[in-house]
Parts: structure tokens; sequence; C-alpha cells
């Protein structure tokens, strides 16, 4: 399917890895100039080199934290306008609710919650203008399944949805979409250190941890980031301008709600 943004601009942040990378080039496949980021410099310049080469598509590397407001600014500089945007960022670790002091509350939440506005603040109102607008944000399934231990991620992401569910509707009527993507069980790095660390606490295999964990899930599998990566470029589509204010879960079906 031609998704109808060849030649548009994206800013993906958090994208040297991960989902974040699978959202940049399925965006880079689909005809779009994307704007990559990461902390890591000489990580983030071999992941946009990697998608310059297997797509033809202009990559520009921004390094830093997306937390930063110098970073957010050096991002929405780096190209012209930004027609699209991808909010994404790692959560806090895992950890009890009664270890989280108010420092790491705040810093949580600036980081989950704040700057994915900070960035939302920036480009909104020329994709107003324009009457063209993509805004996908990366939150969590445990946004809709909380889990013990995650309480601040969930917190901070449950309350960026909350916070942009209004806006959503308040920019509908020019062509500009914010909506959510809600990851479960991707195979990712992050999801390979904990099954690693799981793996140890309980002195069994990696192995073993990894197929308890397929078996939880309906769809007995981990799901592919590329997969994430499709589901992120569908919204970010001229195809998708009457889907907004939603939040996709994309978790192989292990949350057993039916909304």
């Amino acid at each position: 399917m031609d998704l109808g943004i060849r030649g548009r601009t994206a800013v993906v942040c958090a994208s040297s890895r991960g989902l974040g990378r699978a959202c940049a080039l399925e965006l880079a496949r689909a005809g779009c100039r994307v704007v990559v980021n990461g902390r890591d410099p000489t990580v983030l310049a071999e992941t946009a080199a990697a998608i310059r080469n297997e797509t033809g598509a202009e990559v520009i590397a921004v390094a830093g934290d997306v937390g930063d407001v110098g970073v957010q600014h050096a991002l929405i500089e780096a190209v012209p306008q930004v027609d699209i945007l991808v909010t994404n960022n790692g959560g806090p670790p895992l950890r009890d609710f009664r270890e989280l002091d108010r420092a790491a509350m705040s810093a949580g939440v600036a980081a989950n919650m704040i700057a994915p506005i900070e960035l939302v603040q920036r480009v909104i109102d020329g994709m107003v203008a324009r009457q063209f607008g993509r805004i996908v944000n990366v939150t969590s399934a445990s946004v809709k399944m909380p889990l013990a231990g995650l309480d601040l991620s969930s917190g901070a992401r449950a309350g960026l949805t909350g916070f942009l569910a209004g806006v959503a509707r308040s920019v509908a009527h020019a062509n500009v979409t914010i909506n959510f993507l809600l990851p479960g069980a991707f195979d990712t790095r992050r999801f390979q250190s904990s099954v690693e660390t799981a793996a140890g606490k309980k002195g069994i295999t990696p192995e073993q941890i990894r197929a308890e964990r397929e078996a939880a899930i309906p769809a007995r599998r981990i799901g592919d980031p590329a997969e994430f990566g499709a589901a992120c470029a569908f919204l970010c589509s001229a195809h998708a301008g009457y889907i907004t204010g939603q939040s996709l879960l994309i978790d192989g079906g292990a949350f057993p709600g039916v909304l």
C-alpha cells in the first residue's frame, strides 16, 4: 500500500534501537525524510547509515536525550518543517513504588509525559497551518494493564494519554491526528535484558524464561519490531486521517479485556 506520505518529514525520537528504529525504518520506506535520535552517537550514526542505505531516504541524526530542551530544539530545527512526530523514550527501571522518592518520580514524569508534550507544543501549530500532521506517541501496554514495579512508567504514560486526548480533538478539524501505540512484549534489547535478569533471579536459563513468556501470550510468540513499525507508519499515513485520540494495543492478545 502506498501510504501517501512520500516527501513528508518525520521526527522519530529514541530511534537508534528497538521499536523507535523500526518506526523510523518504515517511515523511510514510505518515502519520508526522517530525523532519527538516540543517546549514543556511535549507535545512532550506524542506524542512520543503515536506514539510509536500505531505503535511499534522507536520514538526519540528532544525538541526545529527548528530555533535554536543547535536544528537542535541535530535533525540530534539523528540518524546515515537521509533518510527522513519533514520541518515544525509555521508561523508568522496574522498582517497587515504595522506593520511589520525589526526585525519581519527577524524572519519570518528565521523561515519559512532559517531554512528549513539549515536543507536541513545538510542532502542532505548523501542522494545523499546513492542514496535515500525524503525531504518534509510543507508550506501553501497562497503560491498559498496569504491572507492579512499573507504576511510575504506567502513571506517566497514562498521564500523557489523558493530556493529549483533549488536544487530539482540538486539532482534528485540521487533518492533524494524535494517537498512541501501546507495545506489549517485543523482541528488543530491553526485552532480552529483562529475560536475562529474570533467569538469573530464578536460576533457570533465558530460553526457559522466554518460553514461559511466549506461553502466556495468546499469539504464542514475542512480537517482531517490524510489525510495530508498520503499525506506526500506517497511523502516520494519509489514510489514517479519521483515526485520532486512540490507543492501539499491540500485544498478541495478552490484555484480557474487551476495551
